[in-house]
């Protein structure tokens, strides 16, 4: 059996969704393929050998289990081991593939990422520099912009800037309304729309409590719509999704609190469209020199149908509702068989 070993919570504001997303990938990979090491990560950085109920880890009640142990994945390369502490003395738990069920800071902004490829241990995902492009979307924009892909107009907002002359700069140059989201953030993290300057210097108050940069975008009216990614060297594209959330805009609750919100795979587009969005999502992946998996975000304009990228999300929310996994089951390749994949992709992997 393959010695795996699963890495969930970590400190970023996206701990909750990470403790959801790795319940959902342990209750669905092949036990019988895989002898599973769990480490989990409290929000103050504390790393613990979690052996209890999965059941256990979404409420957070993994963290009071009293067979707990510090432990910590080696640096030394030639170790490629989890050291497992209990009282004065230690032990090793050999790894052959890590998965880093780890969202946002710390977890897929290729921090983390340095420390498995010091360790010498193939890890699920993109590697150090596609991480830490990806996670600021600043950088990522710049990226995608020398690609050629289209995206929404954007400025940038320091916390060293004078904030009046940058209110003024994204009034002129992008008009209301418009999005604030901090730069290094995901799952909607510090995100808000603002129709008028009150509610943007809000928003930027808001962001900045996240991040010291800041990126505002003009609004596009359009569908939301996603689209997952596969593969190393020669990546494939699942088929397209729609989001059709109730409320005004996707934020934090409507992705993992509303159950409202609908999601439409395929979406409803014309066939031409979807392999443009796909197109472009293999492109913007291969411009990060991507690895494993993305979600790629797009909008389809109303006014004209044509497409925009977004965002893309290096490891994206893994839960029942997620639209990740829901796509490639769209695609024909069922959960358990896509992590499967994803950790022979790991294994395969040239660094």
């Amino acid at each position: 059996m393959k010695e795996l070993c699963v890495i969930f919570g970590g400190q970023s504001p996206e701990h909750e969704i990470s403790r959801k997303s790795v319940t959902s990938i342990l209750n669905n990979l092949n036990k019988e393929k895989y002898n599973i090491t769990t480490i989990g990560i409290t929000k103050n950085g504390e790393w613990y050998l979690y052996g209890g109920d999965y059941s256990k880890i979404e409420n957070g009640d993994w963290e009071k289990d009293r067979t707990n142990k510090k432990a910590f994945l080696s640096p030394d390369a030639s170790d490629k081991a989890i050291i497992v502490f209990d009282g004065d003395t230690y032990s090793k738990i050999r790894t052959d593939v890590i998965f880093p069920v780890l969202h946002g800071e710390h977890g897929e902004d290729g921090t983390i990422q340095g420390l498995f490829e010091m360790s010498n241990v193939p890890y699920v995902g993109m590697g150090v520099m596609a991480s830490a492009n990806a996670m600021d979307k600043t950088s990522s924009k710049i990226v995608f912009g020398s690609a050629g892909i289209p995206q929404a107009d954007w400025v940038v907002v320091l916390s060293t800037d004078d904030v009046e002359i940058k209110m003024n700069e994204i009034e002129k140059k992008l008009g209301y309304p418009c999005f604030v989201k901090p730069a290094r953030t995901g799952s909607s993290v510090g995100v808000g729309k603002a129709h008028n300057r009150v509610e943007l210097e809000s928003a930027l108050m808001n962001a900045a409590k996240f991040d010291r940069k800041i990126l505002v975008e003009e609004h596009i009216d359009g569908h939301e719509v996603e689209c997952a990614v596969l593969g190393n060297e020669n990546p494939k594209a699942a088929t397209v999704g729609e989001i059709m959330p109730t409320v005004e805009f996707y934020d934090f609750d409507a992705k993992y609190n509303d159950n409202s919100t609908k999601l439409q795979i395929p979406a409803d587009l014309p066939a031409e469209t979807i392999e443009k969005i796909r197109e472009y999502a293999v492109r913007a992946f291969k411009a990060l020199d991507g690895s494993g998996l993305s979600r790629v975000d797009f909008f389809v304009k109303h006014s004209d149908g044509s497409v925009v990228l977004n965002e893309i999300n290096t490891l994206p929310g893994f839960t029942n509702i997620s639209m990740y996994p829901k796509l490639w089951g769209a695609s024909g390749i069922e959960y358990s068989e896509l992590l499967d994949r994803l950790i022979e992709l790991a294994e395969k992997r040239v660094r």
